[in-house]
């Protein structure tokens, strides 16, 4: 199969990369000439707008910073679309919406899939990520081959539209995470507890999580760097309160969330990384949340292996 990639970010740009280094035959797309440029030296073939990617290649992948976005993209790629070819929308993306565009590509002959990831940019570099994948079973089991490139654990979640559902769940779940670490290590400092050690303990014990064994190192380290920023978050936990309110099902706890998160956006700026969220505890306190001895960034340290699907027990 011939693939377009349209979206070479620090998620796109690492999932891309995983389908290069196994040989797939890949152009890209991006408004960011740079990224383009070093796609292309690992193997890449330039494309040169969407709607020239949908046309020669047979499935196209975006992976995209929001939904206006895709949706501009596939306004460019729409009278391109004909039977056979597969858009996969691999952005955090409304349910709503991924439903409205793929609505347009079936239409149009094509077939659509929701396939957002989850685990981490450092996962997405290594192709041991897990995707989700929403679509007619008959698309996933042709595109499964692509899939299990980019990620390890890849599930099929139903029909068009439920992999954005579980996205922004999962999403909401690390913020929630993310928010209770940060206290957690604030009150333990505060507490005169040694934060290398309240990193093991919490690590061993009940109140682990994956967002603590990864995001707590890099709030330690200092840098606080996992290429994901507040707004991404804004964005997320938004779409998360949008699935809840169309389900008519009263929070609690998002909303707070989203009044965290908008604050940490006024104090630092929509840019700053997400772990930084712990800063508004820092500056309340005049506390140091760091400690010697942990790394800057995350490396995943697996060996990349192939994926597989991810089979679910009924």
């Amino acid at each position: 199969m011939k693939i377009g990639f349209i979206g070479l970010g620090n998620v796109g740009g690492k999932l891309s990369g995983s389908l290069l280094r196994n040989g797939v035959d890949l152009a890209v797309h991006d408004l960011e000439e740079g990224l383009v440029a070093k796609s292309v030296a690992l193997g890449a073939r330039k494309g040169v707008s969407p709607a020239q990617l949908m046309r020669t290649c047979d499935a196209v992948i975006t992976c995209l910073p929001s939904p206006a976005a895709s949706d501009a993209v596939m306004q460019e790629m729409l009278p391109e679309v004909k039977e056979g070819k597969i858009w996969m929308e691999m952005s955090t993306t409304d349910e709503a919406e991924v439903k409205r565009l793929g609505a347009l590509v079936i239409d149009a002959g094509g077939a659509a899939v929701d396939c957002p990831v989850s685990g981490g940019c450092h996962r997405a570099d290594t192709g041991n990520i897990a995707i989700f994948a929403g679509c007619a079973r008959a698309t996933f089991e042709r595109i499964l081959p692509l899939l299990t490139i980019m990620g390890r654990r890849v599930l099929h979640t139903g029909d068009l539209g439920s992999a954005s559902i579980l996205k922004v769940i999962t999403n909401y779940l690390a913020t929630a995470n993310l928010v209770s670490v940060a206290e957690a290590l604030t009150v333990a400092k505060g507490a005169g507890m040694d934060l290398a050690t309240a990193y093991e303990a919490i690590r061993v014990s009940s109140g682990t999580s994956f967002v603590h064994e990864t995001e707590s190192q890099v709030i330690l380290n200092g840098s606080r760097d996992i290429s994901f920023t507040m707004d991404l978050v804004a964005k997320d936990i938004g779409l998360f309160q949008a699935v809840a309110d169309r389900a008519q099902v009263p929070l609690q706890v998002n909303p707070l969330l989203i009044e965290i998160f908008n604050d940490g956006i006024a104090r630092f700026g929509p840019r700053e990384l997400s772990p930084n969220i712990i800063k508004r505890l820092e500056q309340a306190t005049g506390l140091d949340i760091t400690a010697p001895g942990f790394p800057a960034q995350m490396v995943d340290d697996e060996p990349e292996e192939a994926g597989a699907e991810v089979i679910v027990r009924r």
